[in-house]
């Protein structure tokens, strides 16, 4: 691998076309998380990254661009970490899963408020990329629990029980963009929360 000799001849490793993507998505999240969409400028992100605007705009060609593939990396993040697991009882692995869910909202804060912020975003082409993560993960729910055999019969039938979900979705949101501001609640209490939310709404 390439290297640049750096500051008192010490080199430093050139990136690698993944790892540079992956440190301007890093800053990116950041900056999105902190400002709304049109307050961010693609000038302050090169600067951080250290790059210039030039290269920026290589790997994505406009901030458009750029605020979609932060929204699309933490979406992918977030589908990986909440999988539902193959012939495992939903309500066996509500509990784990809020757990892995809320461990990756601490890890990262800035990508999970950046991602959420892409439904305030004045450009429509952003917010459909944020309805569209939504939806996938709406369908990954659903999905899990049409297999499940106790939710499954349950809700066979039952016109409403999309909305519950989204519903749902949208209460964890609240409940999780609260608790990084500061919430005296402890990451067990937001799980169980979430949890009996979820059962409460797939068992009225």
């Amino acid at each position: 691998m390439a290297a640049n000799e750096g500051e008192g001849g010490r080199t430093r490793r050139r990136l690698s076309t993944g790892e540079r993507r992956e440190q301007l998505l890093s800053v990116g999240a950041r900056l999105f998380s902190e400002s709304p969409y049109d307050d961010v400028w693609i000038e302050q992100v090169a600067e951080i990254a250290g790059v210039s605007r030039g290269l920026l705009y290589h790997y994505f060609p406009t901030k458009r661009d750029f605020f979609a593939a932060v929204v699309e990396r933490e979406s992918e993040r977030m589908l990986r970490m909440t999988a539902a697991v193959p012939g495992t009882p939903v309500r066996g692995q509500l509990a784990p899963g809020l757990d892995t869910y809320l461990e990756y909202v601490q890890e990262h804060a800035h990508g999970y408020r950046a991602f959420h912020r892409a439904d305030a975003a004045g450009d429509r082409a952003v917010r459909r990329v944020y309805r569209r993560a939504l939806a996938a993960q709406e369908r990954q729910i659903l999905q899990a629990l049409a297999g499940d055999p106790e939710f499954g019969p349950l809700l066979r039938g039952r016109p409403d029980t999309r909305l519950a979900v989204r519903g749902w979705l949208a209460f964890t949101t609240a409940v999780c963009l609260e608790w990084l501001r500061g919430s005296e609640l402890s990451r067990e209490e937001v799980r169980d929360l979430c949890a009996r939310a979820l059962l409460g709404v797939l068992t009225v």
